[in-house]
């Protein structure tokens, strides 16, 4: 029970603290909401700062938008085990994709970033991936390196 008690301090005390720059992340209408859920969903694996271990479960920290600038990479993002599967509804998991995409890599969000919608993270989740995940993912990094020289072909 104590642990339970701390846990759920914790939670409230990051809740508390987030920053008022959050407050203008297009599609994140609750990035309080999205904050918790991440801290109870994703920091698991993904560690506190989306950092990752590089092996099961890759980092998001300065990357995780750079699969929207290559063919595939945004259906990924919703289809991911991690996503396609959490038990969260579409509302709150398109708030949490998209709070994602702006706290660990803003830098890369493109200039017209289309925020995920409620509609088309149901979709995508239909449709999860599985086995084929880490080759899929090995394919669409080696694609950010093309895209920056310039030199990818759709």
């Amino acid at each position: 029970m104590l642990l339970l008690s701390a846990t759920l301090a914790a939670v409230a005390a990051a809740s508390a603290v987030a920053g008022a720059s959050e407050s203008t992340m297009r599609g994140v209408p609750d990035p309080k909401q999205a904050r918790v859920d991440y801290m109870l969903k994703c920091q698991g694996c993904h560690r506190p700062d989306g950092g990752g271990d590089d092996k099961s479960n890759p980092p998001m920290k300065h990357i995780v938008a750079q699969f929207l600038s290559v063919p595939g990479g945004r259906e990924f993002l919703g289809r991911v085990p991690g996503v396609s599967t959490v038990d969260l509804d579409n509302v709150r998991l398109a708030n949490l994709v998209n709070w994602t995409l702006y706290t660990f890599d803003a830098a890369h969000l493109p200039a017209d970033f289309r925020p995920y919608t409620p509609e088309e993270i149901g979709q995508l989740r239909r449709h999860p991936l599985r086995l084929e995940r880490a080759e899929m993912r090995a394919r669409l990094v080696a694609g950010f390196t093309q895209e920056e020289a310039g030199t990818h072909q759709p």
